[in-house]
């Protein structure tokens, strides 16, 4: 605190931050988490390397997230609201693969999140890793009444009616299906053929094998949707 004309004592030191760049802050740990665990393992990777990567300290990380694991809760939960305003805009007879195509192509929120083919490689380590498990499979808890509250509202019926619950259930399962299967299926040899596409190595292919499998479970659970 410092003396002004008059004898006010205004505050120094820095200004709180906002929700806006509390949010960049935690994506920026998200992305360096990922990475060096994708490097180097879960299990050799550190709050302090972290924390590094990304010009903060390990306090700061800890701040933000319980765990290292939970560190990469952002990215696993990227695409949940953007997917309830999807479902929400879905019309009557449109296709639902084709409304998630082009909604995802112009929204700004997904820029930030990394290529495909490092999130496939993330979603691999869920298998070996049971913190990235927990993270992973309570993101999708989270999100299956985002999309039932979503799919209510389109329908005109209760937020509690059991119909939307039922149909959110099995969008949710046939989402987080789509990405598993892609990323089971998918290995670190199969994304290195665009290396002169101008694109992070892999990264086209991997997008371009994600969406078809997107697509392909988005088609399938529509049928019961509709």
């Amino acid at each position: 605190m410092t003396a002004a004309r008059g004898g006010i004592r205004r505050p120094t030191g820095r200004p709180p931050l906002t929700e806006e760049r509390k949010a960049e802050i935690r994506l920026e740990i998200a992305r360096a988490a990922v990475d060096l665990f994708v490097t180097q393992g879960v299990a050799a990777t550190t709050g302090e390397q972290i924390g590094a990567a990304v010009g903060v300290s390990a306090r700061t990380v800890w701040r933000y997230f319980p765990s290292k694991e939970s560190c990469v809760r952002p990215l696993f939960s990227a695409g949940i609201d953007l997917i309830a305003e999807c479902l929400r805009r879905w019309r009557p007879g449109e296709p639902l693969e084709e409304v998630m195509d082009r909604e995802f192509a112009a929204d700004e929120r997904l820029l930030s999140v990394p290529d495909r083919s490092t999130v496939g490689a993330l979603v691999r380590l869920t298998r070996t890793e049971p913190g990235l498990r927990a993270i992973w499979l309570q993101t999708y808890d989270e999100a299956e009444p985002a999309f039932a509250r979503a799919l209510a509202e389109r329908a005109g019926l209760p937020a509690d009616d059991l119909r939307p619950a039922i149909q959110a259930a099995m969008l949710n399962a046939a989402l987080r299906a789509a990405v598993e299967h892609h990323a089971w299926h998918t290995t670190d040899t199969d994304t290195d053929a665009d290396t002169d596409t101008g694109t992070e190595p892999g990264s086209a292919t991997a997008q371009a094998r994600l969406t078809a499998t997107m697509r392909s479970a988005l088609a399938a659970v529509a049928e019961g949707l509709a």
